[in-house]
């Protein structure tokens, strides 16, 4: 294999169908020959950094121009945007708290499965001898999964940024991921209340009291979700509050998880996330592990060429995502 100091990097590394920048380089350079070495905690594209000496993050982070030093090292600039923005996607990521799998495509039509199981079909009744076993069809859907490129124009001339340092230039990208992870929330609380465009719309239970959630609520949702299981509520921030005020949620342990990690623990088990994305006073309930499927074509997406050349006056990052249900039943909304 090739040693990381001899790599030839050019543009045309980021055009590989089916592999990303890091993706190629270790296929030149695995990180496998590296056990046992001062190197092994490193990946390949951080051994490139090593390599053309650029220091992207930590006290004595470099400047921007440092990446533009070599026609080669330029070649890595991409790669160090992609990783910024998708540091941002992933820490402000609570998709991944709902979906039960994320299916990667390569290309922009999609049809998921679905079951739509009898009440009979899910309590999987004995079966006596030489008699029929109960079937569950799987199906594809009628309409096509809708995905949506989500993303944001960097636009930021070479001449202004060439000076900042690495680590305060990534800043600004992480809220590039950070945006794009709040647009995939959106569209995810969309597709549970709405469904996916086949007719599969989230039941509906209307609270007790109009405007106010009780506990009660919580618990006839609860009770809806046999044979599945209540295991996540989403809720907007109104509802949250009045959520907070139930006795039930007034325990000690409660309020300690809260105070430590911003996390609300339920009396019900389930975790609870809030989203601004939902209406005033709902709450969706799901069992995550069988209610909603990520699409995804591709990983997040920058345009290279641009970038390498210095030409960030338009430089477009983005992701292309949709999502699909999977049991059109284990996801129920509350309407306060």
């Amino acid at each position: 294999m090739s040693s990381y100091q001899n790599i030839r990097l050019e543009k045309g590394m980021y055009g590989v169908a089916g592999q990303n920048f890091t993706q190629v380089l270790e296929s030149l350079d695995p990180t496998e020959q590296y056990r046992g070495t001062e190197l092994e905690r490193l990946d390949a594209y951080q051994r490139q950094l090593k390599r053309f000496d650029i220091k992207v993050g930590g006290r004595y982070s470099d400047q921007v121009s440092k990446f533009f030093a070599t026609t080669e090292s330029s070649a890595l600039f991409p790669e160090y945007v992609r990783r910024s923005v998708r540091k941002g996607l992933e820490e402000q990521n609570v998709v991944d708290q709902l979906v039960a799998v994320v299916t990667q495509i390569d290309s922009r039509d999609y049809r998921s499965i679905t079951s739509n199981p009898s009440q009979e079909d899910k309590e999987l009744m004995q079966v006596a001898e030489g008699a029929v076993i109960p079937a569950t069809t799987v199906r594809t859907q009628d309409n096509l999964v809708r995905l949506h490129k989500r993303g944001r124009m960097l636009v930021a001339p070479y001449e202004v940024v060439q000076y900042q340092r690495l680590d305060l230039f990534a800043v600004t990208l992480n809220q590039i991921g950070a945006a794009i992870a709040t647009a995939h929330m959106r569209d995810a609380v969309d597709v549970l209340i709405h469904g996916d465009g086949n007719g599969n719309p989230a039941g509906t239970v209307a609270a007790g009291t109009p405007g106010t959630l009780e506990y009660g609520d919580l618990l006839r949702l609860w009770a809806l979700f046999d044979p599945y299981e209540m295991n996540t509520l989403v809720a907007s921030p109104d509802a949250v509050l009045q959520m907070a005020e139930l006795a039930p949620f007034q325990n000690p342990l409660t309020g300690l998880n809260f105070a430590g990690t911003g996390q609300m623990s339920t009396p019900l088990g389930a975790s609870l996330i809030k989203s601004r994305h939902l209406p005033e006073g709902a709450v969706i309930a799901l069992d995550k592990n069988c209610a909603l499927e990520k699409v995804q074509c591709g990983d997040v997406s920058i345009e290279y060429d641009k970038l390498i050349d210095r030409q960030m006056e338009r430089a477009a990052v983005t992701v292309t995502a949709g999502f699909a249900k999977i049991f059109a039943d284990a996801v129920k909304v509350l309407t306060v």
